[in-house]
């Protein structure tokens, strides 16, 4: 009998790709359903109007339209989009404008016919009367007295106001050598998935059920969100999240077309189809950051970091989408970043304004906190001419002191911080780089050095962290089934769209039961055959679905060495699975054929005393805290001072995940989470003008970076196992974009230091540099 290998750590290369680059994969747009309608939504070209009427007679007319249907159609037949997290103000948000607009993009009606052409000819044919109100994009602008109020109902454009004062803070405050004060600003950004939103619903009278297949991360999620808006029962309701091109967070939420597509099925009885449109999708699909915050650090001379205190201004949009009100607490919380702060206080004033809401985007929150942190430490060295590594060094929290309690109240799980900064200075030659950068000086070149240690909170997990209003908790559920003929199945409540599971969750079943990776079949995203489970986002996928498999995998472990053990008359304790069989532990000649245990648990000819006849177990796995992973990144750059362009000379992340199931798959969500985090600091960001239009509709305004816009990336790690799951992982489908920003961004300034240039809004383009440089030496 050939050996069956180990895979667990091993390069295995992901089992879903070969259909995706083949095109053999199903992805929304790819289902066809017999007598399929689609359905166009058209959107408000105004950022704040009133809407006087809609007439939908000519373009109802229009031959091979089946329904044409405006906001006021709608009433109290489809609730309102979710909003789970709490805030003290929450609007009603219609699938469809009511009675005014409130951001460019809002959906206003919604053309149903046999095909997109004739849908986009009836939308062509609506004539809205629109009258124009006075928008508000600024978040600042909009708290002020006079502005525009977007919700009358609530008089305000506050969401909700945040408070955790600490009187410690005002006393760190007062005793510091120094007390360093300056605003940071973590522009607009859109996720950008390569596949946009979709939406197909069907409705089967005879069953009263309805399907819908969505490009969607959380699919049990969404069936219980809809299903209020619907006011249907959850069991008439299956939700199939195909194969998803890219989430990044933006598809953890319920959009309007979701209900509004199911709800023209229903009414119908046809399936309908809705595809959105870039343009849509970049003005219709959450963004993410949008975040300001007035910074307060007590600091002394030797760069010990006594207190943080933030004024945050957090821009909402104009409605709050399913965790809107909820991102920024992550902002605050983790503020302090992997420093032992002692002190913290932060207000976070929340904002209604003219624009698309924001929500999760890859980080959700962690980015912006790491950012905070990061310009911390960089603030501390410029101010008392300290070296940057130095100083955070003096503030790291001590690899004794884990599990670790924070100023904001959390407790980190493991971590060696100092270890992941000196690995990755080693890997530059620090000090050389250093030498080779004050000699380009004299040059008249802008070389500089950005280092960023960051920490992330992961596994989002614990039930009571998560909105009470969310229908599930923090939880993940997973089945495991080995079939007669010793296939597995594993059937998982999270929801991967590239994060891999499908790999590493067979890489785990084999390595448990001694079997091959290719007995073994993952499935997920579809209601309809796997239990109820939470979703992917969070970096919550291995962290809490992992330990959820690992359990079942447990109890059919347990359950087939009870019947080995009837078998072969030896203590179930004495026995191991290996290389497709149960053998002895001190013994491995003693050993009975895993098929055999296989068809004696299927078979049932021998009744064993507690022991039911089949192979199947399913477990739901509570978390009891979260994982904290982290890393350092360094990056060398060049600033061209004639063009204000940047060269990157190197990057090297060192990033540490705890254990690692798949390096390959490791190493491919920190290459794409960093090329997202640079893309944050030099190049990308959604822009509204002062009357709300959105400047950057469309793919050639907005900057999503090109390969020749990024470097090449020296990957490398360090391995500290967490001890909240059994499986040891901390979670990475969001270190690369935390470590990334602050870290060429602090390069870039880091090169301008000598110019006095101190501090520069994001992103930092070519222009935004050369002005700077411009500037500096007018001055």
């Amino acid at each position: 009998m050939a050996v069956v290998p180990k895979f667990v750590g091993e390069r295995i290369k992901r089992r879903e790709d070969p259909r995706l680059i083949t095109g053999t994969g199903q992805y929304v747009d790819d289902v066809r359903l017999p007598g399929m309608l689609t359905a166009l939504v058209l959107r408000s070209p105004y950022a704040h109007a009133k809407i006087n009427s809609i007439k939908l007679d000519a373009a109802q007319k229009v031959p091979g339209v089946v329904a044409v249907l405006c906001g006021d159609d709608l009433k109290d037949k489809v609730g309102s989009v979710p909003c789970v997290a709490p805030a003290e103000h929450v609007p009603y948000h219609p699938v469809l404008a009511q009675g005014k607009v409130r951001f460019v993009g809002e959906g206003v009606a919604v053309a149903v016919a046999s095909d997109a052409y004739i849908a986009q000819d009836a939308l062509d044919q609506i004539e809205v009367d629109y009258d124009p109100l006075e928008a508000v994009t600024d978040p600042e602008q909009a708290l002020e007295a006079g502005a525009p109020i977007l919700h009358d109902e609530f008089k305000t454009n506050s969401v909700t106001l945040a408070s955790v004062p600490n009187p410690a803070v005002d006393e760190a405050m007062n005793k510091a050598d120094k007390v360093i004060r300056f605003r940071i600003h973590n522009q607009r950004l859109a996720p950008v998935p390569m596949e946009p939103r979709g939406v197909v619903a069907r409705w089967e009278p005879g069953y009263k059920q309805l399907t819908i297949w969505s490009s969607t991360q959380i699919p049990h999620l969404m069936r219980s969100q809809v299903a209020d808006m619907l006011k249907l029962g959850e069991n008439k309701i299956h939700v199939i999240a195909p194969e998803v091109g890219g989430g990044f967070g933006a598809k953890l939420n319920v959009y309007a077309e979701e209900a509004l597509i199911s709800h023209l099925a229903i009414t119908l009885k046809r399936p309908v189809k809705w595809i959105e449109r870039r343009r849509e999708n970049l003005s219709g699909t959450t963004h993410g950051r949008d975040q300001i915050v007035y910074l307060e650090i007590a600091a002394n001379k030797d760069g010990e970091v006594l207190a943080l205190k933030g004024r945050f201004i957090c821009d909402m949009g104009a409605y709050l989408q399913l965790l809107t009100p909820a991102i920024p607490g992550f902002s605050g919380l983790m503020m302090t970043g992997c420093y032992k702060i002692p002190a913290l206080a932060f207000d976070q004033q929340m904002v209604f304004t003219n624009k698309m809401a924001t929500d999760a985007y890859r980080g959700a929150g962690r980015p912006e906190a790491a950012f905070i942190a990061e310009r911390t430490m960089e603030a501390v060295a410029s101010e008392f001419n300290l070296d940057p590594a130095d100083v955070r060094r003096k503030n790291f929290i001590a690899k004794a002191s884990f599990p670790a309690p924070t100023a904001g109240g959390l407790v980190y799980d493991s971590g060696d911080y100092e270890l992941t900064l000196n690995k990755a200075l080693d890997q530059i030659d620090y000090n050389k780089t250093r030498a080779e950068q004050a000699a380009a000086a004299k040059e008249g070149r802008y070389i500089g050095i950005g280092i960023a240690s960051y920490v992330e909170i992961c596994g989002i997990g614990p039930s009571a962290l998560l909105p009470p209003k969310l229908k599930g908790g923090g939880w993940e559920s997973c089945t495991v089934r080995i079939e007669p003929d010793g296939k597995v199945t594993v059937l998982t409540g999270v929801s991967p769209h590239g994060q891999g599971q499908e790999t590493t969750f067979a890489q785990i079943v084999a390595d448990e039961l001694g079997i091959d990776i290719d007995d073994v079949t993952v499935v997920h995203g579809d209601t309809a055959l796997v239990p109820y489970g939470i979703g992917t986002f969070g970096s919550r996928g291995t962290t809490v679905g992992g330990p959820a498999l690992m359990m079942s995998v447990g109890k059919l472990q347990a359950k087939m060495k009870r019947i080995a053990s009837t078998m072969m008359e030896v203590p179930p304790e004495q026995l191991e699975f290996r290389n497709r069989t149960i053998a002895m532990a001190s013994d491995a000649s003693k050993s009975i054929a895993l098929q055999t245990v296989i068809e004696a648990a299927y078979g049932y000819k021998t009744v064993i005393e507690g022991v039911e006849p089949g192979l199947d177990a399913t477990s739901f796995y509570e978390p009891s805290a979260c994982t904290f992973p982290f890393g350092t990144h360094v990056a060398v750059v060049e600033v061209d001072s004639q063009t204000g362009q940047v060269k990157f000379l190197r990057y090297v992340a060192v990033d540490d995940c705890g254990k690692v199931i798949s390096p390959l798959l490791v190493e491919g969500q920190i290459q794409g989470g960093i090329a997202q985090g640079i893309a944050q600091a030099l190049y990308e960001e959604v822009k509204y003008d002062e009357g709300g239009q959105l400047l950057s509709a469309t793919l050639m305004d907005y900057a999503v970076p090109k390969a020749n816009m990024l470097p090449h990336y020296e990957l490398l790690s360090t391995v500290t196992p967490s001890p909240v799951n059994s499986l040891g992982v901390k979670g990475v489908g969001e270190a690369g974009t935390i470590g990334a920003t602050p870290c060429a961004y602090n390069a870039v300034l880091d090169a301008l230091k000598r110019l006095g240039i101190r501090d520069l809004d994001m992103p930092l383009k070519p222009e935004t540099i050369w002005r700077a440089i411009r500037d500096a030496k007018k001055a």
